[in-house]
């Protein structure tokens, strides 16, 4: 599972290829123009990016070329367009981008050229990028665990950690992650006491989106009654 940025000012192609992509299981962040796309590159690193070229504001060969030069080009690009031509491609690869889909775009060719840009290393030119990232990279070197002083407390483990550890890891990937992601489903729907719209805004995801995704799971999205006499 992905987290991808798709980024285009057409809200149908937004909305078809947020469809496509929560199907197949990643999680999707939208972006109608090259600000909003900005904004969301800055909060987080996505594992993916689908740009549009042809955008209203700043183009996305343009923003494309931005985030190298700031160093921020550290993930798969992948352009998107229904008129470029055969020099704009080029560019964008010359770039940084990984690949070109041509629009109207195939639900075969989508995927594939997804599999194919996540399956890809992506090296930055620059050095900026750890720099402007430390939090990212800096956790990944810190230890898992700790060694507690003589006579000092157990360190108290995040709530439900010991429901992960329940996820047989020699099941294919997909089913471990449909067990991963039912557990986290149901812990925010007891959270937020099955209230969609809290559960909602701290998934990250629409509505619809999230009714669709706890179906698929199996998960009952209905408030429990207390059937207690």
């Amino acid at each position: 599972m992905a987290r991808i940025l798709v980024v285009d000012d057409e809200i149908g192609i937004r909305e078809l290829l947020s469809e496509i992509l929560y199907d197949e299981g990643h999680t999707v962040e939208l972006a109608e123009n090259a600000a909003q796309a900005r904004a969301a590159r800055l909060r987080s690193r996505p594992d993916l990016v689908l740009l549009d070229i042809w955008m209203p504001d700043t183009d996305g060969v343009s923003l494309l070329k931005e985030w190298g030069s700031q160093g921020l080009l550290d993930m798969p690009v992948i352009m998107m367009s229904g008129h470029a031509t055969v020099d704009t491609a080029v560019e964008a690869t010359r770039i940084g981008a990984v690949d070109f889909l041509e629009k109207p775009i195939t639900l075969q060719k989508l995927l594939k050229t997804i599999a194919a840009g996540l399956a890809r290393p992506v090296v930055t030119s620059s050095l900026v990028a750890a720099a402007r990232q430390p939090d990212q990279r800096t956790e990944l070197t810190q230890p898992l665990t700790t060694t507690p002083m003589p006579g000092a407390p157990e360190p108290v483990a995040e709530t439900n950690n010991s429901l992960l550890g329940s996820i047989s890891l020699d099941q294919p990937l997909r089913d471990a992650r449909d067990e991963f992601e039912r557990i986290y489903f149901e812990y925010h729907l007891g959270r937020e006491s099955h209230s969609m719209t809290r559960v909602s805004e701290k998934t990250g995801l629409e509505r619809t989106h999230l009714y669709r995704k706890l179906k698929q799971l199996g998960i009952d999205s209905s408030r429990k009654k207390n059937t207690s006499t």
